[in-house]
């Protein structure tokens, strides 16, 4: 929404995604027809030059290997001009977030427009710190059941610090999200 709402005053705002189903639905909002939308990741961007990149929703946790990681961060870095800002977030493992993925505390009911009402829980399925697995359930109104597995990286806060700066960004601040305190950080690097 944020990025819809920064195009809406003007500004030029792209949007990658490897999910083109997330793509979909991000063209579906208001504003979005000001966006740019790539299908893809931060490897294979086309030449940009921006000011600001961001990770939101954990999107920095998908990254498992350490090449996979570091080949993000380079992409992002590469796409920002000098100076450029990169805004991450991430979880804190000490908060063991991962311990209320459980359907008796995620379970969602949505009413969604044209459609009915939509169900979806998440399932813990495997702690195998740093990696933490889960499965997820959508049940939409005909009773078809939508499925998917995932596993996240809980990076440490030194890991995430030291891979920035090898990948070229000086770290500039570390806070809590305003929205979860205590429970994720916020990175703001700039492009070194």
């Amino acid at each position: 929404m944020a990025r819809c709402l920064l195009a809406r005053r003007g500004i030029d705002v792209v949007g990658v995604d490897p999910a083109g189903a997330s793509l979909d639905v991000a063209r579906s909002k208001p504003g979005a027809d000001r966006v740019r939308r790539l299908h893809g990741d931060a490897t294979a961007l086309p030449p940009l030059q921006v000011d600001l990149a961001t990770m939101t929703a954990n999107v920095a946790q998908v990254f498992l290997t350490d090449d996979a990681w570091t080949a993000t961060l380079r992409g992002v870095r590469s796409a920002l001009v000098p100076g450029g800002w990169l805004v991450l977030e991430t979880r804190d493992p000490a908060r063991r977030a991962w311990e209320g993925w459980v359907r008796e505390a995620t379970t969602v009911r949505v009413d969604v427009p044209d459609v009915g009402p939509v169900e979806s829980w998440t399932d813990l399925t495997d702690v195998s710190l740093p990696f933490v697995s889960f499965h997820d359930t959508t049940v939409l109104p005909d009773g078809t059941e939508l499925h998917s597995d995932s596993t996240l990286r809980f990076r440490e806060r030194d890991e995430v610090e030291a891979s920035l700066v090898a990948c070229g960004f000086e770290l500039v601040d570390v806070r809590d999200a305003p929205d979860r305190p205590g429970r994720e950080w916020v990175f703001v690097a700039r492009r070194a």
